[in-house]
């Protein structure tokens, strides 16, 4: 009997950033788990940043999961088995997404909660862009598992919301950020 090959991952790429660390995450995973050089079938799709944070400044959740599913979609058409996001802050939209969607998802939040209730820890710190920290997407997950959390003051959401949009989506890692 032959081991059943690894299922063919989905990434919905949103920023280049967090789309490429995904990508090589899975890699790396890939040839500790399956030996060397090798890695499950990854597939990735695209739209642009712009079109996720103009709908993002509109607080259009709608828009952001229509723009989701489009890569959902292509993804199915690809032969993906499941799909992942690595943007946490578009996590948010799952909700107008799931229904719809061709392939299962892995939400990043209920994953976290799941290591974090898994290593014993209690109150989990949430940072990111202002839209993620802002919203329920970890609170509600963490809760669900018994956690707690804490949130950064406003003046730190802006300076992380500068420094994740103006720096580190295009790569850039300052020492001083």
């Amino acid at each position: 009997m032959s081991a059943r090959p690894p299922l063919h991952i989905g990434i919905v790429a949103c920023s280049a950033e967090g789309a490429a660390l995904c990508y090589r995450t899975i890699c790396a995973e890939g040839a500790q788990r399956l030996g060397p050089h090798a890695h499950p079938e990854v597939s990735l799709h695209s739209l642009s940043l712009a079109d996720y944070v103009a709908c993002l400044e509109r607080n259009d959740l709608a828009g952001v999961g229509a723009l989701m599913l489009t890569s959902a979609n292509r993804l199915a058409l690809a032969g993906a088995d499941f799909l992942v996001c690595p943007d946490n802050t578009i996590h948010q939209a799952l909700d107008h997404v799931l229904p719809r969607s061709p392939l299962p998802w892995l939400h990043i939040a209920e994953e976290v909660a799941a290591v974090a209730a898994a290593r014993g820890l209690r109150r989990i710190g949430i940072l990111g862009t202002r839209w993620l920290v802002d919203s329920a997407v970890y609170p509600d997950k963490l809760r669900a598992r018994g956690l707690d959390y804490v949130r950064p003051a406003p003046d730190d959401r802006d300076l992380l919301a500068r420094v994740i949009m103006d720096e580190l989506v295009y790569g850039v890692f300052k020492p001083e950020s």
